[in-house]
């Protein structure tokens, strides 16, 4: 391995430190990138098996040379995250992210001074709805009024199967979505104080 965490070793070298504990369940030990923290873990059938570790294989060939790193590789990276709890996870569906692998759980030790929250674990990557967003409130600020908060918020983001956007939409309006991206959102919703023109919209 690299300072920038390319992939170096061998595909024999890497899949040493790769252990099968049962029929599904896989070990990524400490030392398959420096500064792991605690293991990885993932979780495939047999079909799944071949197609991770093919992706480990053909990135170790490339010798760290374009592409996205391997999702096995992603997720001994999340291992070294400060405030990390036990274990880096992913799911049977696992594959390359960015930063995080699509997939890839972990939690972290929100008493722990040095603990993260990177938004590639929240998903920032993909438009299915979740945002991270920083905002000038500290922990007292809302306190008290975190259960109204909560509420508001689920009042006014769209959630779930079936849920609506802002904006009512036909399959047509879809199609024209498509073709001019956010030049149609800006068209069809009229700049807000509550709305700005420069946000994302959901469309229903």
């Amino acid at each position: 391995m690299t300072a920038a965490g390319v992939m170096l070793r061998t595909y024999e070298e890497a899949c040493k430190f790769i252990e099968q504990e049962d029929d599904t369940k896989y070990k990524v030990n400490l030392g398959f990138v420096p500064n792991m923290r605690v293991p990885g873990y993932f979780y495939v059938n047999d079909r799944l098996k071949s197609l991770i570790f093919e992706e480990l294989q053909h990135a170790c060939q490339r010798g760290g040379h374009g592409g996205f790193l391997p999702a096995v590789q992603q997720l001994a990276n999340v291992a070294g995250l400060p405030g990390i709890v036990k274990k880096s996870i992913a799911l049977p569906d696992v594959h390359s992210g960015y930063g995080f692998a699509i997939g890839n759980v972990a939690a972290f030790d929100m008493a722990d001074p040095e603990s993260i929250v990177s938004p590639g674990g929240v998903g920032f990557d993909i438009n299915c709805g979740v945002r991270l967003i920083r905002t000038n409130l500290m922990e007292a600020d809302v306190t008290d009024v975190k259960e109204q908060l909560a509420q508001t918020l689920f009042d006014h983001i769209p959630v779930g199967v079936g849920s609506q956007g802002i904006i009512s939409t036909s399959a047509k309006d879809l199609e024209a979505a498509l073709e001019m991206g956010m030049d149609w959102s800006l068209r069809e919703v009229s700049p807000s104080p509550s709305l700005p023109s420069h946000q994302g919209v959901r469309l229903g």
